[in-house]
């Protein structure tokens, strides 16, 4: 656990507390970005949290299961009073509301504040450029840096919640169920993620890095910044830059610079079929996309 927690640029867990887990939570998503490189290193993963325990260790992410997996891994060696939740994220606008399965969701309980007297916390490492650290679970709007987020019961699921996102976010929304849930339960659909060409995950190598003053992104070979320039106690203006990566070391040094990817354990010809890969996706998503006036 010391190690975790050094890999988070923490000298200790500390006892429970509101101030700890929020402390917890913001190292985490600065400092292990959401990424699928397995997937696109033909390496296959699974979401044991042990096992995703032990690759955060390696200096690697992951996604949802990976990521909230062994964050709530953590928070229990911890004595945190930790939930994990069947969810479901909706990309698009027109995707169909529900949990579905995608998305492990994370709660905290018995930790009340003077803005959160029941003591119940939303808590998501896994959702990319989502919350830089927990919300209460309590209906209403939040800000976080650029991004201003909403929560509110559940149309979809009895008893459960949903988290809008912002406008300007990579996903529309998510909803998680109330009650607990085993990991066994998002056993078939990592699969799916993980193999299936339907998966965006497969279509596409995507790189998140939340901080307090917004996100990094690295979509195929476009790197993104949403939101000021860190560290921002006071963020400035909401800004969106962007450039391609056209050459392989460019990537491979904002994998490194950016989002702490030094990728040691990828052997130089596995770096270059890597590229070779990614430079045909972006071709491909060049060519289809639609022609502008």
């Amino acid at each position: 656990m010391d190690d975790y927690l050094r890999r988070l640029g923490l000298r200790d867990g500390g006892h429970p507390s509101v101030e700890g887990l929020f402390r917890l939570h913001a190292a985490h998503v600065e400092r292990v970005p959401y990424e699928n490189l397995e997937i696109w290193l033909g390496r296959p993963t699974t979401i044991d949290p042990a096992d995703s325990w032990r690759r955060i260790m390696r200096g690697r992410g992951g996604y949802c299961c990976h990521l909230n997996g062994a964050f709530s891994l953590l928070l229990g060696r911890l004595g945190y009073r930790v939930t994990r939740h069947f969810a479901g994220v909706q990309g698009t606008p027109d995707a169909p509301a529900g949990a579905t399965g995608n998305h492990l969701a994370l709660t905290v309980r018995g930790l009340p504040s003077q803005d959160n007297p029941d003591g119940v916390w939303f808590v998501d490492t896994g959702l990319g450029d989502g919350i830089h650290e927990p919300l209460p679970l309590v209906a209403g709007a939040y800000e976080q840096g650029p991004f201003r987020y909403r929560l509110r019961p559940s149309e979809s699921e009895p008893g459960g919640w949903r988290f809008d996102h912002d406008p300007r976010g990579s996903f529309t929304g998510m909803d998680f169920r109330p009650g607990p849930s085993e990991m066994a339960a998002f056993q078939a659909t990592h699969e799916h993620l993980s193999t299936s060409p339907d998966s965006g995950f497969v279509r596409v190598l995507a790189v998140q890095r939340r901080d307090a003053a917004g996100v990094d992104l690295l979509t195929g070979l476009v790197l993104k910044r949403v939101g000021s320039v860190p560290p921002a106690s006071s963020p400035g203006p909401v800004s969106e830059d962007s450039t391609t990566l056209e050459r392989q070391e460019d990537y491979f040094a904002a994998l490194a610079d950016v989002f702490g990817l030094t990728l040691d354990d990828v052997p130089p010809p596995e770096r270059a079929g890597l590229w070779e890969r990614l430079a045909a996706a972006h071709e491909r998503w060049l060519a289809e996309r639609p022609a502008t006036a």
